[in-house]
């Protein structure tokens, strides 16, 4: 087959996703070439190290000057962003058009999740999409789209609070052209393969279309035992941003009694630096040592989980996460909160323990349980190792796309 991709991903999951399925694609005598714009990560995992990859240009939005150009910033700036997106697909789909192509692969958007190519070539197309825009549906920390606290007077009275209310209808209405347009590009694709079956639920309540679980896979290869020894510590691994909810994570290493508190390691491909900055005060004040570890090699990864006893996952509804399948690819149990996709990869006292809600009494003595209990720790990462190896390999994943893409190209042949 004769594959384009198109994607706008920043580092992390979805880029990893990427890359794996791109080269288990190309391993497989596939042909594969990929557009982006610049403002897609070109520093990790890039693509340019296995295929051809187009950087077309995307149009810098610029701010208006002006009282009224000030109060309808928000609303024009997401219209402005909007337009310049399209006109970069536009651009992508003509030179795809003109590629003999098979099929179109899309991904994810940064600043979307769903964009307008699909409208644009005239090739099957399908969307792999880790998540819906969430933020727009979802309390992260709370629903865009409420309304003001109310005021105990007629809003009109108040000169501050009307400029308020103003600013709060231009800014909902910005957001809700986005939901729009989301919509609209999701609804052009011809299949949408989602990583789990809370994202093909999450799908289904945001857009209202059903979409295809395509499981993704673990390099084994990469992350796997080290045999080094085991230190009294555990980490975490993922953004450090509010949607991964270190507070969880530190409250739980604060309930184990202080003479056998671990301390809380923290990987992160990148950093919120005002909210590490809450955490690292949070932790300080519950008596847990946090470290955090910014923008590491993977090799350093591979380490720091080949260390660590345990892996605590507390990220708020993650649609998949790689990171307890990386984790227990280096013989690393898990402890998480049972809630989004990790349901579906931790087998609860197997591979590690599930915690029903974000409950850290639980989720602490889990941490103690392991920590305490070599036998049970060993036997559990043995396990752990065999599980992704049997269910998780790329090359089963790889399998899987291949399988999506094939049944979607004799439905439109």
């Amino acid at each position: 087959m004769k594959i384009a991709v198109w994607h706008n991903l920043p580092s992390g999951g979805g880029k990893r996703a990427l890359f794996h399925h791109v080269k288990g694609l190309v391993e497989r005598g596939h042909t594969v070439e990929s557009w982006c714009p610049p403002t897609a990560d070109q520093t990790y995992l890039p693509l340019g190290d296995l295929i051809k990859e187009s950087i077309v240009p995307l149009a810098e939005t610029q701010p208006k000057a002006g009282r009224i150009a000030n109060l309808l910033s928000p609303y024009q700036t997401m219209v402005d962003k909007i337009q310049a997106m399209d006109i970069h697909c536009q651009q992508c789909a003509e030179e795809i058009n003109k590629g003999d192509f098979d099929v179109l692969f899309a991904n994810a958007c940064t600043f979307f999740r769903t964009t307008s190519i699909a409208r644009y070539v005239n090739i099957p197309k399908f969307l792999y999409l880790q998540e819906p825009y969430r933020w727009l549906y979802e309390a992260l920390p709370k629903l865009p789209w409420l309304a003001l606290p109310p005021f105990d007077k007629p809003w009109w009275t108040s000169r501050s609070y009307s400029l308020a209310f103003l600013r709060n209808q231009i800014e909902v209405q910005g957001f809700r052209v986005q939901a729009r347009e989301e919509l609209l590009n999701a609804e052009a694709f011809d299949l949408i393969l989602v990583n789990s079956l809370f994202s093909r639920e999450s799908v289904q309540r945001a857009y209202g279309i059903d979409s295809k679980v395509c499981y993704l896979g673990v390099d084994a290869e990469l992350f796997k035992p080290l045999n080094l020894p085991r230190q009294k510590s555990v980490v975490g691994l993922g953004a450090i941003y509010i949607g991964k909810g270190l507070e969880r994570a530190v409250n739980a290493v604060a309930t184990i009694e202080k003479k056998d508190r671990p301390s809380l390691v923290w990987i992160g491909n990148f950093s919120d630096l005002s909210y590490q900055n809450e955490i690292i005060k949070l932790a300080t004040s519950m008596g847990v040592e946090f470290i955090p570890k910014v923008r590491v090699s993977d090799d350093e990864v591979v380490k720091l989980l080949n260390k660590a006893s345990v892996m605590l996952y507390t990220p708020i509804l993650e649609p998949f996460g790689f990171a307890p399948l990386e984790a227990n690819a280096c013989g690393t149990p898990v402890v998480a909160i049972a809630e989004g996709g990790i349901r579906e990869t931790i087998k609860d006292g197997i591979n590690g323990f599930l915690i029903n809600g974000n409950e850290p009494v639980e989720m602490g003595k889990a941490i103690s349980k392991i920590l305490n209990n070599k036998e049970l720790a060993d036997n559990m990462g043995k396990n752990a190792r065999s599980y992704v190896l049997e269910q998780w390999s790329w090359e089963r994943g790889i399998d899987r796309l291949e399988k999506c893409i094939l049944n979607l190209l004799c439905q439109k042949a």
